[in-house]
């Protein structure tokens, strides 16, 4: 009976820790300055898409909201950007007038572009071979010597446009995708050196302060070999670029009709990031830059993961994973103004975006507007899944979150399981404690995302999926998903300087709390 009752109490116990957790913070302890890598980039589809009002208002609404410092996408040199062409006896002429409107635009932001060297003009391409709906050339140049020529052109022009300390701060990313041949590049890894060697020449000809870099490849692929490659024939290289999505299958999905499994792995994205660092660490280069530039629950823009509330902590939790392993993380991508497969025809169809067509926000997009409400000192904290920060006015932020991979694994499709209704489990109590605060009176802010809390695609779901919204119920939408603290309280810190509270949460739940000095 004692032994029992030894047993009962043991169990008991067990369930109260598992039931409750608690994140520990005093204002006094720093854990210095805040590494917003999360921030440093985002992803867009293609250039040409840039050059719509929508695609441009929603870009600010990000920058604004989630202060994104860079933007990358594909298609800069494709033909719908009318770059290259060359007159009836071969002869390159150049014509950079979209470019301009686009970089002016993104400037005026005061956001910088990522410049990603693709795909080939057709005048330059050594074939016929394309990708996506809107017909990228993804073959090696006809000539190498005009491809270098080009790239010079260019890189001279914008630093005409923009002047050498603006451009300085740039960077120019080799291709996309090489690894994917069929898919981005029909040519050999020995053909993409040679195309990286043409443009980093290129690029370097101009001014060898600018940065260039590659391979741009999926799924974390021939870093150890383009850094060799690089450092075995003297070819300027600064950073390097790769990829990585959260599903095991497959790496493209050209017309969004492939099916998808979220990765049971709780190291899927932050595993390859850290083994790209290592790689990094033991080259030729062990100092360059990593720059992710294109990462996501889900390399398809039909999966409806990207749609559904359990995203935003998922995100948060890579991030958190990945620590100071990246230079950037740069989520792939920031609307559903989004045209790889073609034009979408329903406002939520697992695109890639933060923002869906009619610039909605997402649950996802509050996992970055949250990150940028941070302070710019980390407090010590031995939490793994939450951020606490202060900043320079005695407030105090704390942002934490659930992430339980609910998904049945193999058997099942994302394109299956995230479109139904997916109520969270309770997943205990999280106690919250603050000591070193400045005595006063303080507002704390609560925010939150999870199920059916700024959870658009519930109330999709509730409207039985249309397929096209009225203004009515884009208005609505917006509203009800705005991203607003869900309480606001006063609240007075006596002499002792400690804060504390407890709060309720269920899987997949992300919480934001700010702690306002008056």
């Amino acid at each position: 009976m004692k032994k029992l009752l030894i047993a009962v109490v043991l169990i008991s116990t067990i369930n109260l820790t598992a039931q409750t957790r608690t994140i520990k913070v005093d204002y006094n302890k720093s854990a210095g300055k805040l590494n917003t890598m999360f921030k440093e980039c985002i992803g867009a589809g293609r250039a040409n898409e840039g050059l719509r009002a929508d695609w441009q208002q929603q870009l600010a609404l990000a920058k604004k909201e989630c202060d994104f410092k860079y933007i990358r996408f594909h298609g800069l040199l494709s033909d719908d950007m009318a770059v290259y062409r060359e007159d009836s006896k071969g002869n390159p002429e150049y014509n950079y007038q979209y470019i301009d409107v686009l970089f002016d635009y993104i400037l005026s932001l005061k956001m910088k572009p990522f410049v990603e060297l693709g795909f080939m003009p057709n005048a330059l391409a050594s074939g016929p071979e394309t990708i996506f709906w809107w017909k990228g050339n993804v073959t090696p140049p006809k000539d190498y010597k005009k491809w270098e020529d080009l790239i010079k052109n260019l890189t001279q022009h914008f630093t005409e446009r923009y002047g050498v300390e603006e451009v300085k701060t740039w960077y120019f990313e080799v291709w996309n995708e090489p690894n994917l041949s069929p898919g981005f590049w029909t040519g050999t890894q020995a053909e993409y050196f040679k195309l990286y060697d043409y443009a980093a020449r290129g690029v370097k000809a101009v001014n060898k302060a600018y940065k260039v870099g590659g391979p741009a490849t999926a799924g974390a692929g021939w870093v150890p070999e383009t850094i060799d490659f690089c450092a075995k024939n003297n070819v300027p290289m600064d950073f390097v670029s790769t990829h990585t999505y959260g599903v095991n299958q497959g790496y493209l999905d050209e017309f969004g009709t492939s099916g998808t499994v979220l990765s049971p792995d709780e190291n899927s994205i932050s595993g390859d990031v850290i083994n790209s660092r290592k790689q990094i660490s033991n080259s030729a280069k062990p100092n360059l830059e990593l720059h992710y530039t294109e990462w996501s629950s889900s390399y398809t823009p039909a999966d409806p993961i990207h749609d559904s509330y359990h995203s935003a902590a998922y995100i948060l939790q890579k991030l958190k994973q990945v620590g100071n392993a990246a230079t950037s993380m740069s989520y792939w991508v920031f609307t559903d103004i989004f045209e790889e497969p073609g034009p979408r025809f329903t406002p939520f169809h697992g695109g890639f975006g933060l923002l869906n067509t009619q610039g909605i926000k997402k649950p996802a997009y509050f996992s970055y507007q949250f990150l940028n409400k941070l302070g710019e000192t980390e407090l010590q904290n031995s939490d793994k899944t939450s951020w606490t920060t202060k900043n320079a006015k005695g407030d105090v932020q704390i942002l934490l979150w659930d992430f339980t991979n609910t998904h049945p694994g193999d058997k099942v499709w994302n394109q299956t399981y995230y479109v139904q209704d997916l109520p969270s489990k309770e997943k205990g109590i999280v106690k919250v404690e603050v000591d070193g605060l400045q005595k006063g009176k303080y507002t704390l802010e609560i925010y939150k995302v999870g199920y059916k809390v700024n959870d658009v695609y519930a109330d999709y779901l509730a409207l039985n999926k249309p397929s096209q919204l009225t203004r009515e119920q884009v208005n609505a939408m917006k509203k009800k998903n705005n991203g607003d603290p869900i309480a606001t309280e006063k609240i007075t810190i006596d002499a002792k300087g400690s804060f504390s509270r407890e709060f309720k949460i269920n899987e997949n739940d992300v919480v934001f709390l700010n702690l306002i000095k008056q």
